[in-house]
């Protein structure tokens, strides 16, 4: 059974588009894996009262790589802060350099991975406008420490030293002055209080008297329309 050129070439397009295919696959898996200097990062910390630098590597390749550490200043390399290497992974891998910084120091950190990286950081590594602090600060001086604080016997005098006052000056009043002063009567004050010295008594009388006369002109107005019925 003989092959058509229809189908043949049917064929050799099929095999042309698997083979594209895979070889674009293998592309993307082997650009995925390979190290990139967008994988490293660098950041500068405090360690207690000691600046470091920390450069992570993210390259989940795991390629090895040597990280270089220099300090910057007008453009140019100043000093090389230290260099190590490193073997990144998908969760990350951090290096520490021990780094004394001042505030806003830039570094430049330089990545090399074999064939694949020769570069620096895209972004030069600017510290904290703030130095790490120092447990000098807080701890007082040694002149404050050995300068004794005066006691509180120098600082406030005895109470024994004053002339305290006698009974009968603090608590005895002059004589004249109890004896010439107006005591008040006791009904004046039961009054005041309960509030009898007021009209109290003559409204009550008065109302009395009301009702009393109110009474009197009922019972006469009753007695008068029983006379009238019995006529």
């Amino acid at each position: 059974m003989s092959i058509s050129r229809r189908s043949a070439r049917r064929s050799v397009r099929i095999l042309g588009v698997a083979s594209a295919s895979a070889a674009l696959v293998l592309g993307v898996s082997s650009s995925a894996l390979a190290c990139n200097i967008s994988e490293f990062s660098a950041e500068a910390k405090c360690d207690g009262a000691k600046g470091v630098i920390t450069v992570t590597d993210v390259d989940a390749s795991g390629t090895n790589a040597i990280v270089s550490v220099f300090l910057e200043e007008n453009g140019a390399d100043a000093k090389k802060v230290g260099q190590q290497n490193v073997k990144g992974s998908s969760k990350g891998v951090a290096i520490t350099f021990a780094e004394n910084w001042a505030p806003n120091a830039v570094y430049r950190i330089h990545v090399k991975a074999g064939n694949q990286v020769d570069a620096d950081i895209k972004e030069n590594l600017t510290t904290p406008s703030t130095a790490c602090s120092t447990d000098e600060s807080s701890s007082p001086s040694p002149s404050e420490s050995a300068t004794p604080s005066p006691s509180a016997s120098e600082s406030t005098p005895a109470e024994s030293d004053s002339p305290a006052p006698s009974a009968s000056d603090s608590t005895t009043a002059p004589a004249s002055t109890s004896d010439n002063a107006p005591s008040p009567a006791v009904g004046e004050s039961n009054l005041a209080e309960t509030g009898a010295n007021s009209n109290t008594g003559l409204i009550a009388g008065i109302a009395a008297t009301l009702v009393v006369v109110g009474g009197g002109a009922v019972w006469f107005g009753m007695r008068r329309r029983g006379a009238h019925s019995g006529n």
